[in-house]
């Protein structure tokens, strides 16, 4: 994953982060294949052990609603000092979240500097001047103060300002209304329907997309990556007690956690979130062994990459290529991820996204 080193600047209540993009060797390249899993065990499920397990699970993804998004105009709070000219960016995230790894791929990939804050998943005290209290959180400076949220959002809107300079990027981001729905649990909640568009006039849009078809394959792999591949995570990474216990050790170590919330959220929240999985299972409607799943959906998009193309975007990844791999980089360093790589046609892909970000 990408590694950040601490430094001492501090930002609001949170620990500010300054990335630098430090690629260590996983361990998938290091083993020797090795058999997939059978089905996995246990059935029924538990709502788990309140607030404390639920934040360190939501860190993995580990709820459909995670990052749904609202947008408001930030008053008091400044975004993190970055060079003279440039868009001023503050990340609120936590390190495990897939929608928050989807940021930072599209971030580093565009080689926009930026700090991180990373909240902790229980008091969230980092985000206590947002009425929105999920991330990922963007806070963005181009000329004047914004707050976005919701991963696409962010993305599409930040995609738009790079491309077209012609409106502020206050204007662009209004071109993303909320709009109240009602999920199938008969909660309300804010969504975007143009999130995965990109703002551009006609002129823009051609030398973008020099072809329909090209935006139109963007824009169904980025909502398939939200709609589809992030509920593929948690039922995989909390697959057996044992791969539970190591996606939670994996998220204390990498999220802010106090002693006690760490020792309480990795062993507690490994038991209920073994049983939690079993249930987004039946939610999803899932396999018996789920990793059946995820190896389908990671060679379903290396077919729709094909053969002929390093990326989806062609020589350089597009959107979607960045969702996808923002997506899947959170197992690393998981029995799941390593799994993936060896039973799947992922690997090339995915060493490709790599390097392309590296440089």
């Amino acid at each position: 994953p990408l590694s950040a080193r601490p430094q001492p600047k501090m930002a609001g209540a949170g620990r500010v982060w300054r990335v630098g993009a430090l690629l260590l060797p996983p361990a998938w390249r290091l083993r020797a294949p090795r058999r997939a899993f059978g089905a996995a065990a246990g059935r029924g499920g538990s709502n788990g052990s309140g607030r404390l397990v639920l934040g360190a699970a939501f860190a993995l993804g580990g709820s459909a609603g995670l990052c749904l998004a609202a947008r408001q105009r930030l008053r008091e709070h400044s975004a993190a000092e970055l060079p003279a000219g440039s868009l001023q960016l503050t990340l609120y995230q936590y390190k495990t979240c897939p929608f928050c790894s989807k940021v930072r791929a599209f971030l580093d990939y565009h080689g926009l500097p930026y700090e991180i804050v990373e909240v902790n998943p229980i008091m969230r005290k980092e985000i206590k001047f947002s009425s929105y209290r999920k991330v990922p959180i963007l806070l963005a400076n181009a000329g004047s103060p914004l707050q976005l949220n919701d991963s696409s959002v962010i993305i599409s809107a930040i995609k738009t300002y790079l491309i077209s300079r012609r409106n502020s990027l206050e204007e662009i981001v209004s071109f993303y209304p909320p709009v109240k729905t009602m999920t199938e649990q008969g909660k309300e909640v804010l969504e975007y329907e143009n999130k995965y568009w990109l703002m551009l006039d006609e002129k823009e849009t051609k030398r973008v997309y020099p072809v329909k078809e090209v935006r139109v394959e963007e824009m169904k792999w980025r909502k398939w990556a939200d709609d589809w591949l992030v509920h593929l995570i948690s039922p995989n990474v909390y697959r057996t007690p044992k791969e539970a216990l190591a996606s939670f050790d994996y998220i204390v170590r990498e999220g802010k956690f106090g002693t006690l919330e760490g020792l309480f959220a990795k062993y507690v929240g490994a038991v209920a979130m073994f049983f939690v999985s079993k249930r987004l299972k039946k939610r999803h409607q899932l396999r018996d062994d789920v990793r059946e799943d995820l190896y389908e959906a990671v060679n379903k998009w290396v077919k729709a990459v094909g053969k002929n193309r390093l990326f989806m975007g062609g020589n350089q990844p597009n959107l979607a290529d960045l969702a996808v791999y923002g997506v899947l980089r959170v197992m690393e360093g998981l029995e799941a991820f390593d799994d993936m790589m060896v039973h799947t046609n992922i690997q090339p892909w995915y060493q490709r996204m790599e390097e392309v970000i590296e440089k």
